[in-house]
């Protein structure tokens, strides 16, 4: 299964990739994925090697590459704190592109995933790209806050997801906390955007992440993975892309 880094270029300036692809030719279904806090690092790598294991091409930008050490010292706070959601659309769908013009992927599944941080960018990614056949946000909290001179938070563009949802929430999580699930799942029901919802019991934040053990929950994980897996191979599949299936966006 190769797995390499590159560079795309995002409006004039370089981005870090990771993918992650299976063995053979193609041409593949394709995952973003969109990155926790701690950035492009062995959890997100591992996540990449996952996917492209069950057959998916798959691509983490590097959402961080415009911020500097420095900008977080004079500016407080991490990284994240820096982020714009104007520019991390730019970034996804500069993503888009790469992934789309490869000739081992097809152009017509792709889907997005993310995890904490990148859970509220997948839902991002899902209202402003129509490439998108499927998004599955885990745990993505800060989804009705706008980052940066965004003007709109993500929450506000439901009305712009076009693909069904499938999101992962940890029961004790504060952010997203189980009120939060309740109101978002008003607002995609409001909007007819096919969706399902999982809770996991004594989950937290970040219980994918076997590097947090204070926050990892290994049943969480375990039961959640293959839930994804099926849901991608739902919506994904060549027989969803030539409309032998369930539509994958309504």
């Amino acid at each position: 299964m190769p797995s390499f880094t590159d560079k795309i270029t995002v409006n004039g300036a370089e981005m870090d990739i990771y993918a992650s692809v299976p063995e053979g030719s193609g041409p593949f279904p394709a995952v973003l994925i969109a990155h926790h806090i701690t950035g492009v690092d062995k959890f997100i790598h591992d996540m990449a090697d996952k996917l492209a294991a069950a057959g998916y091409a798959a691509v983490a930008p590097d959402l961080f590459h415009r911020i500097t050490d420095e900008m977080v010292a004079s500016n407080g706070g991490t990284k994240r704190d820096l982020l714009n959601d104007s520019e991390i659309i730019d970034d996804i769908n500069a993503t888009v592109d790469f992934v789309a013009s490869q000739a081992s992927v097809d152009a017509g599944r792709i889907g997005v995933t993310g995890f904490c941080m990148g859970g509220r960018v997948a839902w991002l990614a899902a209202a402003r790209n129509s490439i998108f056949k499927a998004v599955v946000p885990y745990y993505g909290g800060n989804i009705m806050v706008p980052w940066g001179t965004a003007t709109q938070a993500p929450f506000a563009l439901a009305s712009d997801i076009k693909c069904p949802m499938l999101f992962h929430f940890g029961e004790i999580d504060v952010n997203p906390s189980q009120d939060d699930m309740v109101v978002l799942d008003a607002e995609l029901s409001k909007y007819s955007v096919p969706h399902q919802f999982y809770t996991y019991p004594g989950a937290n934040h970040a219980f994918m992440n076997p590097a947090r053990p204070a926050q990892y929950q290994r049943a969480a994980a375990e039961m959640s993975w293959p839930r994804t897996l099926d849901f991608f191979g739902k919506y994904l599949s060549s027989a969803a892309s030539s409309g032998n299936d369930e539509p994958a966006c309504v």
